[in-house]
């Protein structure tokens, strides 16, 4: 076949070809790069199974994840222990700085330890103090305290101090330092949400904590953070529908310790029984941090931390969060 032959058939081919396109339809631009959508995955931790992230920016510049560990093969939900820390400067990058405190270094912990379900970490005056759960006797269920470790580096030689005295058994504790300084602690599980002031010494309640009001479907998980003036109070809540289970919510106000307003959901389901989130901002993008059981193919009991963009309107509402894999 001749090279002008060969032309000829090639322009017929592709004339052909195009008569399944719309040919009014404009071609679409390929969009920009971004670094964290094309080299992302999630979950973003496989080196061991992870739930309940608590996400923090510490003034190194590095973003911080406290998680909590399930531990396999599981054994329910009581079955958590040995927590790690995570950082990253990039959003794609992550160092697991190892394991940083387990039950059997809780003086006061239960015999059978294992139930180090989510903590929190907060920044203070130089030192970082880590709030994890953990009961003191059985049942387990009835004897919850929130333990305190500290430390003068944020993801290595935690030390437990004691317990935040004169609480009533609940779990998920929540720490939030104001731009004034001021410390509030949260915590609460079983539909009953409760917050306060902490003292200087971020170890023991300033007064009395108080029932946070207008949350609708509390559940667990209360995560607080602020932005543009305006407080938010995220949570779980007891959703179940068609195999699915916790949504994230969230409520809004100008006050640390409400009262809130609702506002609705920010998160669908994932694939896992439970979840528990965050949101932190990271060199000027907002981001959502959950869990999910993709990684275990769905075991509730085997989670993996994750994370994904998040965004507002121009009035303060969160958008739905898209979910990756």
């Amino acid at each position: 076949m001749s090279r002008h032959q060969y032309l000829l058939l090639a322009v017929l081919f592709l004339s052909v070809a195009g008569c399944s396109s719309h040919k009014d339809e404009p071609v679409p631009e390929p969009e920009k790069p971004d670094l964290f959508d094309t080299e992302h995955r999630n979950p973003f931790v496989t080196s061991l199974y992870t739930a309940d992230p608590s996400a923090h920016v510490w003034a190194d510049g590095r973003l911080y994840v406290y998680p909590s560990h399930d531990i396999d093969p599981p054994r329910g939900c009581d079955l958590m222990d040995q927590y790690h820390v995570f950082s990253t400067d990039d959003m794609v990058h992550w160092t697991d700085h190892g394991e940083i405190l387990r039950a059997a270094d809780v003086p006061w912990g239960t015999p059978d330890g294992n139930f180090m379900w989510a903590p929190d970490c907060a920044y203070k005056n130089g030192t970082y103090y880590f709030y994890f759960p953990h009961p003191d006797g059985t049942p387990w269920n009835q004897h919850w305290k929130i333990g305190v470790a500290t430390s003068s580096k944020p993801a290595s030689d935690f030390t437990v101090q004691g317990y935040i005295e004169g609480l009533e058994s609940l779990i998920d504790p929540c720490v939030f330092v104001d731009d004034d300084g001021q410390a509030y602690f949260y915590y609460g599980g079983g539909g009953i949400c409760k917050g306060g002031k902490l003292k200087d010494n971020m170890m023991e309640i300033d007064g009395t904590v108080q029932p946070m009001t207008g949350l609708i479907d509390f559940h667990e998980a209360t995560w607080v953070h602020k932005r543009n003036g305006l407080y938010y109070m995220s949570y779980a809540d007891n959703h179940d529908a068609n195999g699915k289970h916790n949504q994230l919510r969230y409520a809004v106000s100008e006050s640390p310790l409400g009262p809130w307003r609702y506002k609705g959901i920010y998160m669908d389901p994932t694939d896992s029984y439970t979840n528990h989130g965050s949101i932190v901002e990271y060199k000027g993008q907002w981001y959502a941090f959950y869990h999910s059981s993709n990684l275990s193919g769905g075991h509730d009991w085997l989670r993996s931390i994750a994370v994904d963009k998040l965004f507002y309107t121009a009035d303060g509402t969160i958008k739905k969060v898209i979910q990756t894999k």
